[in-house]
């Protein structure tokens, strides 16, 4: 009996946390699709005239692009950057991967707000102009860590003899990197690289601090709701950024999962 009321116990706790989280997400998702200007709840009707007018939005549509430009760019370079990491860590002492992947982390394991400063900073005394590309370094720091992370967790799970089977048939360390180790480090490439670029779509802290003139969606909707305009598309347009980042996140997961079954 004791077991039972443990478990429900459990449960209720897990269920509240989930709808503290979740709820207000629903609601702002549900105002995405009402057809009034203000919001009141419950709402009266529902339309999908927003949404025309959002993507009618200018200002949005050049928000949304440099967004997936940032994203793009910076999880192509993380990508490399990470596995490059990842296997140059591999096959080191345990004390040596453990400091170097206390620096590596560090970007993602501080708040945002000291990562942006720090660039920031870094930027102006480097005499670097905010600007696009400045975003893009920006966020390929901390879209590496996950890279990194996901290719290492494979690597770990790698056995050196498949390598040394290659070699033994006459493969070159490269010819077995090639067609060994990566093609077995391609699943988790690749969710890692999903992961990274939902992680900086919707990363708004650092690029407050290094995007200069350049508007991303995240700081459009800061924006729009510090000065109180704009309420129905910004409702549209946070339903756009978490469809869009929830499609990498769980595609990543899935080939996670599948990399990690092999």
């Amino acid at each position: 009996m004791n077991g039972s009321l443990r478990n429900i116990a459990v449960w209720t706790a897990a269920l509240a946390v989930l709808a503290f989280l979740l709820l207000p997400l629903c609601v702002v998702l549900i105002y995405a699709f009402d057809a009034a200007s203000v919001q009141v709840w419950p709402i009266r009707g529902l339309s999908l005239k927003w949404f025309v007018s959002t993507w009618a939005d200018e200002e949005v549509r050049s928000a949304l692009l440099i967004s997936v430009e940032v994203a793009g760019l910076a999880t192509l370079l993380a990508s490399v950057l990470g596995t490059l990491a990842a296997l140059g860590m591999n096959g080191l002492s345990s004390r040596i991967v453990q400091a170097g992947s206390f620096f590596l982390t560090l970007p993602i394991a501080m708040p945002g707000v000291l990562t942006g400063i720090a660039m920031n900073s870094f930027f102006t005394t480097c005499g670097l102009p905010f600007n696009l590309v400045t975003l893009v370094i920006a966020h390929t720091t901390f879209c590496t860590v996950v890279v990194y992370s996901n290719v290492m967790a494979r690597l770990r799970r790698l056995s050196p003899t498949l390598l040394e089977a290659a070699q033994d048939m006459g493969a070159t360390p490269f010819q077995g990197f090639l067609t060994v180790t990566l093609p077995l480090l391609g699943g988790a490439i690749m969710s890692g690289m999903l992961l990274a670029f939902a992680l900086s779509f919707d990363e708004v802290i650092v690029s407050t601090f290094t995007a200069g003139s350049e508007t991303t969606l995240p700081l459009w909707i800061f924006g729009a709701i510090r000065l109180g305009q704009h309420m129905p598309e910004v409702n549209v347009v946070v339903f756009a950024v978490m469809a869009v980042t929830l499609v990498p996140v769980v595609m990543g997961q899935k080939l996670a999962a599948s990399a990690s079954r092999e």
